[in-house]
């Protein structure tokens, strides 16, 4: 690493919720107001930590509430698998039970998939969506990452702190197995949104992935495109005249993890988007 070292600020507040059977942890940055926060939703393993850079940055405009989901971090495991549809409810959950009617939704990998579908099952508590490095059919991603995903096991993240964040709130590694054994799962078998549930959500949406993702470029596109994206008035006339529904990034020379380091390029972008700044045109002529 090069340059000055910089600290991450602190979040305002943290703790546990009750949520549907889970003691659900999560950190806020800013107090809560009028303004509607942001839900940030971390990638498979990760912790509210992992994101603390990205919350930092958003937090300039806005309030972030970063959660652990089940498993996850500071959040205990439950006696239920691991799906989607499930972590998109207890997501829910812990917006309504902290006073929250509708929030912005930022997942990153595992947790742009959460993010699809808050915004499918729970469209009244979505204002925005941001899916990072995310799918939503499981042919989305490329074969490798299947095959890395099936591969894994707990002697993987042996003495990671993903473990020793587990074995900290339940102290069997017994019980970390079988939720690795949990995440592997859902992970190998994904998602399958149909084309026609994805054209139904109606949030605005930005999709971002490194084109040396384990994303597919192609999936981004078709993602994109189910979401509103394209513009042929802008197309024909070189010009945006309105916000659009649908934004996509493509980021060079980055991979899944990379995009993760990326809060310089992409803060800036999410701002404006989440703010509906005007696109603008500059004077050519």
């Amino acid at each position: 690493m090069t340059g000055a070292a910089t600290t991450t600020p602190s979040p305002t507040s943290s703790g546990h919720l009750p949520v549907n059977g889970l003691d659900l942890y999560h950190e806020m940055y800013g107090e809560l107001g009028t303004s509607p926060p942001l839900l940030l939703l971390p990638g498979a393993f990760m912790a509210a930590g992992s994101m603390a850079a990205w919350a930092a940055g958003l937090a300039d405009d806005r309030t972030v509430v970063v959660a652990d989901m089940q498993g996850q971090g500071r959040t205990p495991d439950a006696p239920r698998a691991l799906s989607y549809e499930q972590f998109a409810d207890d997501a829910a959950a812990l917006l309504r039970g902290l006073g929250v009617d509708r929030a912005d939704v930022m997942g990153y990998s595992q947790g742009g998939g959460v993010a699809l579908q808050l915004a499918l099952r729970h469209p009244d508590l979505v204002g925005k969506l941001v899916v990072m490095a995310a799918t939503f059919r499981r042919d989305g991603w490329y074969p490798a990452v299947h095959a890395a995903i099936t591969g894994m096991d707990a002697t993987t993240l042996a003495g990671s702190p993903v473990e020793s964040a587990f074995l900290e709130h339940t102290p069997d590694p017994v019980a970390f197995a079988a939720w690795v054994q949990k995440v592997k799962v859902l992970n190998a078998e994904d998602q399958e949104i149909p084309d026609d549930r994805m054209r139904a959500i109606t949030a605005r949406s930005m999709v971002i992935v490194g084109d040396a993702d384990g994303v597919r470029p192609e999936h981004a596109v078709e993602m994109f495109r189910l979401l509103g994206g394209g513009d042929e008035r802008a197309a024909a006339t070189g010009m945006l005249q309105e916000v659009p529904r649908a934004r996509l990034v493509v980021l060079p020379a980055t991979s899944h993890i990379g995009l993760v380091g990326e809060t310089a390029t992409l803060v800036p972008a999410i701002t404006a988007f989440l703010d509906d700044v005007a696109p603008a045109t500059p004077d050519l002529f």
